[in-house]
């Protein structure tokens, strides 16, 4: 039974002791991949040096997170273009806007957001979204760029109700889903039921939202099958067709083999 884990933060400053370790045992417990978002222009080189170790297992994406996004945003998107010029990314990611943690730059995250589509577009690369707090927004801009065209990608994370994720979907995005299913107050559960399990990857945001029951802890790639049973819980099937159908649907959107 295999899994990918479609968005974990491995290279973060949390696993800098055991970092190693934490590939070993995602791959033991069944993990065949996991896809990595960059964070800002610091993070590039450790995340691409963490692929490079495991080059058959990590796979490195490129972007700015919009809570990186401050007054020198354009600095850190021009260098994130010239990497994209000389090495191979998965997806654009992680980008979007977060109107949880701050405001203020919600204009710069626009633009930043805006010109990142446009180079998912120009590298022919799916877009990887965090949309905390801000999915009307991040949907009125996508409306407002498709130009008649579909996108590929995935709403990270995902908070929103059933009728968002159906409109995601309608707009050519997976849903991404990690341990905030498994939290007792959970809304994912209506959500899940809601949409068809090939629209749904799975993933862990490590190191942070660790499911239940290592809530409390350190989230890990290796966790990745408590999520999976509790979706397979949720839509009543087998969890090796949770893994089955998501990881088909994971290798095809960001191109794996």
């Amino acid at each position: 039974m295999e899994f990918i884990d479609s968005h974990a933060h491995l290279f973060a400053t949390e696993f800098d002791e055991d970092r190693s370790l934490v590939v070993e045992r995602a791959i033991h417990e069944g993990i065949c991949k996991m896809l990595l978002p960059n964070i800002d222009k610091d993070t590039i080189e450790p995340m691409l040096e963490l692929c490079k170790a495991y080059p058959d297992y990590c796979f490195p994406m490129i972007g700015l997170h919009p809570t990186s996004v401050k007054e020198d945003y354009k600095d850190h998107l021009a260098i994130i273009e010239k990497y994209l010029e000389s090495h191979r990314f998965v997806a654009i990611g992680e980008v979007g806007i977060d109107l949880y943690w701050d405001k203020t730059h919600l204009p710069q995250q626009q633009e930043a957001f805006v010109y990142q589509i446009e180079l998912a577009r120009k590298y022919s690369l799916p877009l990887v979204i965090h949309s905390r707090e801000s999915f009307v927004e991040i949907v009125e801009i996508l409306h407002k760029l498709r130009n008649g065209s579909s996108y590929s990608g995935v709403f990270h994370s995902f908070s929103g109700n059933a009728t968002q994720a159906n409109e995601a979907i309608e707009l050519g995005f997976k849903i991404g889903i990690n341990g905030v299913v498994t939290f007792k107050n959970s809304t994912l559960g209506e959500v899940i039921s809601n949409i068809p399990l090939q629209h749904i990857l799975l993933e862990t945001d490590a190191p942070y939202l660790t499911p239940v029951p290592k809530r409390g802890k350190r989230n890990e790639s290796a966790y990745i099958p408590y999520i999976a049973a509790k979706i397979a819980e949720i839509k009543g099937i087998a969890i090796e067709e949770v893994g089955k159908v998501t990881t088909l649907a994971a290798k095809t959107l960001f191109k794996l083999t």
